[in-house]
């Protein structure tokens, strides 16, 4: 079932129901489609394994599999550039599981209509109850402590995890242990800023 998360207009909805089955088959989930046309055309897929951790083999091979049927399918009218990526860290979140499993990170979330006078909520999720995603947001006119809202998951037009040190910590830790990140093959990449003469901005 595809939802405005997924992908937005009608188009993307049109491309959607010709790649999720392609890319379900492969073992793939799709997170995100969207045409983007600008000077040029592209066509954005984003997917993941359902336990998480794609790699850039995948996408090539999820490339190759989808531009053969969108070939033969033909719903683009422009010559479009097809990109397939995995979600990243600051992932959109765009199924009802992705808010469950991103439980206790800090996210971005915009409605498409205002819920008490506003579209747009920053917090920490608070996981999902029936159909509705909850998310700890400062207490209005507080100004310390947080109250729970739910949201209709049929009200969001837009959501995404906000890149926190926690989330990128656990991010790596979770592909260390799933092995998609060998440590050998890098070098180790220095952190520390200090004493480097140059400010953070």
């Amino acid at each position: 079932m595809t939802n405005d998360l997924i992908a937005k207009s009608a188009i993307d909805r049109r491309l959607a129901e010709i790649i999720t089955p392609v890319i379900e088959d492969m073992g793939f989930e799709l997170v995100r489609v969207r045409l983007m046309s600008g000077k040029a055309t592209t066509l954005q897929i984003m997917a993941d394994r359902p336990e998480g951790g794609i790699e850039v083999d995948d996408c090539a091979e999820i490339s190759n599999a989808v531009g053969a049927v969108l070939d033969v399918e033909d719903p683009i009218l422009d010559a479009y550039t097809l990109e397939v990526s995995s979600p990243g860290i600051d992932r959109p979140l765009t199924r009802l599981k992705d808010f469950e499993a991103f439980e206790g990170y800090e996210a971005k979330i915009e409605t498409n209509q205002p819920i008490d006078s506003r579209r747009r909520f920053r917090g920490v999720l608070a996981g999902v109850e029936g159909d509705e995603v909850l998310i700890n947001v400062a207490a209005p006119g507080s100004g310390e402590g947080t109250v729970t809202i739910g949201l209709k998951f049929d009200w969001l037009s837009d959501a995404k995890l906000v890149l926190t040190d926690d989330l990128i910590r656990d991010m790596l830790k979770a592909r260390k242990a799933t092995g998609a990140i060998d440590e050998t093959k890098f070098d180790e990449i220095e952190t520390e800023t200090e004493g480097s003469g140059k400010e953070d901005d």
